[in-house]
């Protein structure tokens, strides 16, 4: 389908603004989401330069022209229309990251990984989300290339080289890339969230607090 799970779009685009891309390739826009999300944020969240003077670089592919709009025109410097396997080839620039967000499981296993290969070795990183669990899937909207035709387990992304799982229950949300970039990367960024998670333990003790009093029985 167009579009993807909405359960994983936080730890996807928090994820995205950590790495701080330059430049963007969205492999399967679709109804354009992470293309909008990642000129949203990366672009304007936090920034006061002009609204609309964008200097980033977010390009897509897609397979289907039918799912194109205004919004993809407005959102993405180029949309290049095609099979991503035909198309990464042609492509004039390298990008810092690439995301395959829903996307892998319309390969079949040894096509998706020979995508991937590709990507990285043309490429920065490549972010990929796919469900855990195979999800049977047809010509969705009449489109051929809905159907689903793989299913991906850990083992198979460890395969693909050095890489940076997120916690999903329903997805596997992994970091694609080199093992040096991938190391320190990784230490960066989970020291950032524990630091996250120790800055709100005041509020969230007071919170257990308040709560404990206001459940009290009132004769206690």
């Amino acid at each position: 389908m167009p579009t993807s799970f909405h359960h994983t779009i936080s730890k996807i685009l928090d994820l995205i603004i950590f790495v701080d891309p330059k430049s963007v390739l969205d492999i399967g826009v679709g109804f354009g989401k992470y293309g909008m999300l990642c000129r949203e944020y990366l672009e304007v969240w936090g920034r006061d330069t002009g609204y609309g003077s964008f200097t980033r670089v977010i390009d897509g592919v897609e397979a289907f022209p039918q799912y194109l709009t205004p919004l993809h025109s407005y959102v993405y410097n180029k949309v290049y229309q095609g099979d991503a396997r035909d198309v990464i080839g042609t492509l004039p620039r390298r990008y810092d990251l690439v995301i395959l967000i829903d996307v892998l499981e319309h390969f079949t296993k040894p096509e998706g990984t020979a995508l991937v290969h590709d990507l990285l070795r043309r490429n920065g990183m490549v972010l990929v989300s796919t469900p855990k669990e195979f999800m049977e899937q047809h010509d969705t909207f009449e489109n051929p290339f809905e159907t689903h035709l793989s299913h991906w387990s850990k083992r198979d992304f460890r395969m693909l080289g050095p890489g940076m799982f997120l916690h999903d229950r329903d997805c596997w949300i992994v970091l694609l890339g080199e093992e040096a970039s991938m190391s320190s990367l990784k230490r960066s960024y989970f020291v950032q969230k524990y630091k996250q998670r120790l800055a709100r333990l005041p509020l969230v003790l007071a919170t257990y607090h308040a709560v404990r009093r206001w459940a009290r029985p009132k004769n206690a």
